[in-house]
């Protein structure tokens, strides 16, 4: 249960860099702007998809007790597989690129480029 909530945590911080998450500063002073939740969005339960959990357990080799962490591989993958997600649907667009984080007004501007 807590490699699953750790997993489903990672997947959604992914998810919210991926379409949400913008830090943005002031270019003068470098003061960051986005300093509050009410300026810089992350997901919540509500923004996400219901998603369903595997494990393939092994043991790791380089520490006595074999063990490892559990949340990395939703970090590592979950960017990239919206991101492309949103290329793909965007290819007839003539996109093949998008900057981050594809909120709507940026794949509007993707699109109409």
């Amino acid at each position: 249960m807590i490699a699953a909530g750790q997993a489903h945590g990672v997947i959604a911080q992914g998810a919210g860099q991926a379409l949400l998450e913008h830090a943005v500063y002031d270019p003068g002073s470098g003061q960051l702007v986005a300093g509050s939740f009410m300026d810089y969005a992350l997901p919540r339960a509500g923004d996400l998809p219901s998603f369903e959990l595997g494990f393939n357990g092994t043991r790791c080799t380089t520490n006595p007790l074999g063990v490892k962490g559990c949340g990395e591989a939703g970090a590592v993958g979950a960017f990239p597989a919206v991101i492309n997600a949103i290329l793909d649907a965007l290819a007839r667009f003539g996109v093949t690129d998008i900057t981050g984080p594809a909120a709507p007004e940026n794949i509007w501007r993707a699109i109409n480029g």
